[in-house]
């Protein structure tokens, strides 16, 4: 049993979507792990992580307007504003849609179907450094 551990580091410019497949895959690969688990965790409480449609980018521009409408900024009912307005709508986000993902490896491969991409959520507004952790294990 394999078992290889990678940090991806993404600049994001504020609330967006950042395709990570491609980083996902060469840390696949480079494990030498050829049919296993691929656990993709990011290390924030106001960013998450999705498993989305990658060919049309309505579908994410799309998702972040439905979360725009369930937990929009500055909403009154929330008491956390530390870092402004938009700080507890990207927690609720976050907690909403998760800091992780497990992926199958298959022939030495993430074993995405064949319009799914990971995607890095950022939630709040401005840019942040963001940190997500990716772990291979098996054979």
């Amino acid at each position: 049993m394999t078992s290889r551990q990678y940090e991806i580091t993404v600049a994001t410019r504020g609330r967006d979507s950042i395709e990570l497949t491609a980083e996902i895959e060469a840390r696949v690969h480079e494990s030498g792990v050829r049919t296993g688990l691929c656990h993709v965790f990011a290390q924030h409480t106001s960013a998450s992580l999705m498993l989305c449609e990658n060919a049309d980018p309505d579908v994410r521009r799309d998702m972040e307007a439905f979360m725009q409408r369930l937990a929009p900024d500055g909403d009154p009912l929330f008491v956390h504003r530390s870092e402004g307005p938009d700080d507890m709508p990207a927690h609720v986000r976050s907690v909403l849609t998760g800091a992780d993902l497990t992926l199958p490896v298959r022939d030495g491969r993430p074993a995405l179907g064949t319009w799914q991409g990971v995607y890095l959520w950022e939630h709040r507004s401005h840019p942040h450094r963001r940190r997500v952790l990716v772990t291979v294990q098996g054979d």
